[in-house]
């Protein structure tokens, strides 16, 4: 829920999944918001509205999910929690800096900013203006990237020189993505939408049925696609979305290809997400599942067993600051 990574701190700032809109954590006129020290690392305390300051995005992401009061306040609880671990970290980190004399400048935090943009094809003004807009000030994103920067100033020189990476690695890397991310392939979907008029659904199963045959007879799914599917996304590309793990397609469509071969047309599949049906799906296996070999994707593994190992230990890094220094958690 609440993701350690710096960068994925940083980007789920700027970006609408973490969206603002007007959330307030004022309570009700009746109440009075009391101060009080949640933590204390070393001398210095984080204080509730430091926690709650920092918390405005996360809250956001979970007050959007829609679930009941009692699962909301149970995430609530676990996210402030792992937040205020992130916190102490945080001034862990900044005591390690002053000691080792490190400090991030004001450049290094705009050129962050401009990598940021960058790799989401937006310019600066843009990025911070997309901050703004959801609720975040343009200090509190500056602020965010600092301590990232100033996290990977310390990783490098206190944490990257234990990291040693093997072939053993690469290859263990490699068989946990395998066994997470599974096989990809690629399916082609047809959507019908569904009608509440029982004279149109009828005719519109008549039709599901009439395009299984067609495609099964060996006409162009693509086109069949561009006639009839009601997904305006995928018209253009032949109902397919690129290649998708078997995890990513929703459990109809799973067990509906399955045990398909590359070519072949499902059935109609009638899709009820929220117990009512809202459409019919009609999909082709246009490229078998596929895992590719350790040799194939031997780059991105070593790649991949290297981050792993860099946040092993740098969660051992973190540990030995944490037993140099008293910290008392009050929250």
């Amino acid at each position: 829920m609440l993701r350690r990574s710096r960068r994925s701190i940083a980007a789920a700032l700027a970006f609408a999944a973490c969206a603002l809109g007007g959330l307030s954590f004022a309570p009700s006129a009746q109440a009075t918001i009391v101060e009080r020290v949640v933590a204390v690392v070393g001398e210095r305390p984080i204080l509730l509205s430091d926690l709650r300051h920092r918390a405005r995005p996360f809250l956001s992401r979970i007050y959007a999910t829609g679930q009941s009061p009692a699962q909301i306040a149970a995430n609530e609880t676990q996210m402030f929690k792992e937040l205020l671990n992130r916190m102490i970290d945080d001034r862990l980190e900044e005591q390690a800096a002053d000691r080792a004399r490190l400090n991030v400048s004001l450049d290094e935090v705009d050129k962050a900013v401009s990598n940021i943009a960058a790799q989401a094809k937006i310019d600066s003004r843009a990025l911070i203006a997309e901050a703004k807009r959801q609720g975040l000030t343009e200090q509190d994103y500056r602020d965010e990237l600092r301590r990232q920067v100033l996290e990977g100033k310390l990783v490098q020189l206190r944490v990257r020189g234990r990291v040693k990476v093997s072939d053993e690695d690469g290859k263990a890397a490699y068989a946990r993505w395998v066994k997470e991310s599974g096989a990809q392939l690629d399916v082609r979907i047809l959507a019908l939408r569904s009608s509440p008029t029982p004279a149109v659904q009828q005719a519109r199963a008549l039709l599901a049925d009439d395009i299984v045959k067609r495609a099964r007879a060996g006409e162009d799914f693509c086109k069949l696609v561009e006639d009839y599917s009601d997904d305006t996304q995928t018209k253009q590309s032949c109902g397919s979305r690129g290649l998708l793990s078997m995890e990513n397609l929703v459990k109809e469509v799973q067990l509906a290809v399955h045990s398909l071969k590359e070519g072949e047309t499902t059935d109609p599949i009638h899709y009820a997400p929220n117990g009512t049906e809202e459409a019919t799906l009609i999909v082709q296996l246009h490229k078998a599942a596929k895992v590719p070999t350790f040799e194939e994707v031997r780059d991105q593994m070593m790649d991949r067993a290297f981050g792993e190992a860099m946040e092993r230990q740098r969660k051992l890094w973190l540990g030995d600051l944490r037993r140099g220094v008293y910290v008392d958690v009050r929250l």
